[in-house]
């Protein structure tokens, strides 16, 4: 790595929502001879471990209104202006070619110094509803890249859909056949999020026991649930005689999703990313607290290309879950349909997107 290479600074939160988009992006840029930095705070520096080892890390002074008592908030304005300061000095000194942000609080000192040092920058923003940040600098950046389209957009800004950047080991699923429901072994996927939701651990076990005799027999369940409910969730399936493997985490959810007649999940954008790539029909039930309800947003691309089934937690119950299983499981042509058009919202190439942004914003080729 010399000083000569075209840098990139990248600004991401300390959630995997925004990391995994932001380390998709890094991994190519150092590919095709980019210096790459990443701009987080102490919080977000967590997440990167799964960041290249040349990626250098820049910890900065950031803070939210959200946390913390009445002091913690009063110094926010102060902590955030230290961050954008030392953002600034840092960039005069090692000026870089862009600056891409992917939201959280923790991207408002790069993105405020790109602003003021008058760099080209982006946002990318993963949900069908721009978070608060990328709201704040949605009409100061020179690209607005979306990974979920449609998204709700400020009035007069504009966005690219790109799509939003999956992990290598789903692009290497992506477009897997899809074998259609049958009188033969079928499993369902069932995801709440990294460590799982209560709210499918309370539903889905006797959803799945409510379908009927025939089906079931067939049927085995992959079930994320959090610690708190794996035994309950484990000590069901057990009860009713249902071939179930309930963990907190899976690790290869790309090959459990492939081999999956059915996807129960909620609505996050890597979920239904996922989803879209490799080409399942989905039953989604969004998380109802999430921020401006961005869940429910996310699910509308697969839900109006007939690829999903949405189930608001509101009217989510046992009865109403089994029902919509079984009209999936037991329609071969109609969940064959559901594949296809998961598949058609699909874009494995958002990381490949994002990269040509960064080109055309910049004008450098890589």
């Amino acid at each position: 790595m010399t000083d000569r290479q075209p840098l990139l600074v990248i600004a991401a939160g300390g959630t995997g929502g925004h990391m995994f988009p932001a380390q998709a992006l890094a991994e190519v840029m150092l590919r095709r001879g980019w210096r790459v930095k990443l701009s987080t705070d102490a919080r977000g520096a967590r997440y990167t471990g799964g960041f290249p080892h040349v990626v250098e890390i820049e910890q900065v002074s950031s803070a939210t209104f959200s946390r913390g008592g009445i002091v913690a908030k009063a110094l926010v304005p102060f902590r955030v202006l230290a961050g954008v300061l030392g953002a600034a000095w840092r960039m005069r000194r090692d000026r870089p070619l862009a600056v891409v942000g992917f939201g959280g609080y923790p991207t408002i000192p790069a993105l405020a110094a790109a602003t003021l040092l008058r760099l080209p920058r982006m946002i990318h923003e993963q949900n069908g509803v721009l978070g608060r940040v990328n709201k704040i600098f949605s009409k100061r950046v020179d690209r607005l890249a979306c990974g979920t389209w449609p998204t709700d957009l400020p009035d007069g800004v504009e966005a690219v859909h790109t799509g939003n950047p999956v992990r290598a080991a789903i692009l290497d699923r992506a477009g897997a056949g899809y074998i259609a429901p049958g009188d033969y072994p079928m499993s369902i996927l069932v995801m709440g999020g990294s460590q799982g939701a209560r709210a499918l651990s309370d539903n889905v076990p006797a959803a799945i026991a409510a379908l009927p005799p025939e089906l079931l027999r067939h049927v085995s369940v992959s079930h994320q649930a959090r610690d708190e409910d794996h035994a309950r969730v484990t000590e069901f399936y057990d009860a009713h005689g249902i071939r179930a493997d309930v963990q907190p985490f899976f690790n290869d959810v790309p090959r459990r999703m492939s081999e999956a007649q059915l996807v129960i999940s909620r609505a996050g954008a890597g979920s239904v990313s996922d989803i879209s790539v490799i080409g399942r029909p989905s039953i989604l039930i969004p998380y109802p607290h999430a921020t401006e309800d961005h869940q429910t947003a996310n699910a509308r691309g697969l839900v109006d290309a007939g690829a999903a089934i949405l189930i608001p937690e509101s009217q989510l119950d046992p009865d109403v879950l089994s029902a919509q299983i079984a009209a999936v499981l037991q329609n071969p042509q109609g969940a064959e349909q559901m594949a296809r058009a998961a598949l058609s919202q699909g874009i494995p190439d958002a990381t490949d997107r994002l990269v040509s942004l960064v080109n055309e914003m910049t004008g450098h080729v890589t």
